[in-house]
């Protein structure tokens, strides 16, 4: 834990709950609830003060501590030294939480559920590879192993992602193949939650799998699993050659191998916290769309590295502490996008589709506003192209 003085200074700031650009509140916990212990500073307060005997765990507290998304906002503006250890002290109090058996019964439940099926809703590890239908699956010897990661395997509306981007590299002609019903989750979010002995399991029964299956590079669905195999394997001595889609779709629309066609349509792009934040990937889905002739591409006043957090980091997606009420992260973002007057939200995270989805319904917006991924546009303006 950092020193009394330093988290003192953090708790006495609060700059982290804004953003650079504006004073609007950019800290999702905050944002829907605001108290301060729901901010970074007072978080890291309570956390203090709860490791040192001063606060006793309660149910309040494990809702404080467990309904930070991790978006890593609160890193992008901290004006402090410290600033990149903002996250990891959150982290390791989760940890901590863990090990003394203090978890929400929600978070446990998505642990357990990753444990005995593979995923967070408990569901059949022989159902993961059925969007899949069709599509090649990965033998030795393709260039590319296409990892899906749980949402998009088992969440209906997330899977059309996986489809469109199947399509998109068939079309490429790039040689690669998915793992359906093998495939095993990435271990992000059991890390973030603080089940780092869960992430390990996981990490090494992929590594092992990819070694076995001669993988060399592979392409993630999800910046969650991105993130995970970039920067978290390799602490396990399990460096991955991995690429998040939008920067192979833009490799391939640069060289040539896919050719957009035009399609007339206004869009605004959501910067996904586990791709912009946390890996400073922000214009190769914008060259993506911006590829597409008539389609115009506008952004939200909050973007790249200010954008708001959909709300679901961290396995808020699941345990759901920042859904609901007007001021739920997911419904401001897509009154922002409404604000732009576009007619899609293009998402580049299967985790960001389905808050902005379930979002869209609670702001009666469906008919006025469309939430797409990226690679859904990009196929849809080949199929205009073809026509």
């Amino acid at each position: 834990m950092q020193p009394l003085a330093d988290i003192h200074r953090c708790f006495r700031c609060g700059y982290c709950k804004f953003t650079a650009s504006s004073p609007s509140i950019n800290c999702p916990p905050y944002l829907k609830y605001r108290f301060e212990s729901y901010s970074s500073g007072g978080r890291l307060w309570l956390i203090r003060a709860w490791l040192s005997g001063e606060l006793s765990w309660s149910q309040r507290l494990a809702e404080i501590l467990y309904s930070c998304s991790l978006c890593r906002n609160c890193v992008e503006q901290c004006p402090f030294k410290f600033r990149e250890e903002l996250m990891d002290m959150v982290v390791a109090a989760r940890r901590e939480a863990i090990e003394r058996g203090l978890a929400p019964s929600k978070v446990k439940e998505f642990l357990e559920n990753l444990y005995k099926y593979g995923n967070p809703w408990g569901l059949a590890r022989e159902k993961r590879g059925a969007w899949a239908e069709g599509v090649k699956r990965y033998e030795h010897g393709d260039e590319y192993l296409l990892h899906v990661g749980c949402v998009a395997s088992y969440e209906e509306c997330a899977q059309r992602m996986a489809k469109s981007l199947a399509k998109l590299l068939e079309a490429a002609k790039l040689p690669f193949g998915v793992l359906g019903e093998l495939e095993i989750c990435d271990g992000n979010e059991a890390y973030m939650m603080g089940e780092e002995g869960l992430f390990e399991l996981l990490a090494e029964n992929n590594i092992k799998m990819f070694r076995e299956l001669g993988v060399e590079k592979v392409v993630a669905l999800s910046p969650h699993a991105y993130n995970a195999f970039k920067n978290l394997y390799p602490k396990l001595s399990g460096s991955i050659n991995v690429i998040h889609y939008t920067q192979l779709l833009d490799q391939l629309i640069a060289e040539g191998s896919l050719k957009p066609g035009r399609l007339e349509v206004k869009v605004t792009y959501h910067d996904p916290c586990f791709l912009g934040r946390h890996n400073g990937i922000y214009e190769e889905p914008r060259r993506v769309l911006e590829s597409i002739p008539g389609l115009k591409l506008v952004e939200m006043e909050r973007c790249r590295e200010d954008a708001l957090c959909c709300g679901g980091g961290g396995g808020n997606f699941y345990i759901d502490l920042l859904g609901g009420g007007p001021n739920s992260p997911a419904r401001v973002r897509v009154r922002e996008a409404l604000a732009t007057g576009a007619e899609v939200i293009a998402v580049a995270c299967p985790v960001c589709l389905i808050m902005l989805e379930d979002a869209l319904k609670a702001e009666e917006l469906e008919g006025r506003l469309e939430v797409k991924d990226v690679s859904e546009i990009l196929l849809e303006s080949l199929k205009a192209g073809a026509t």
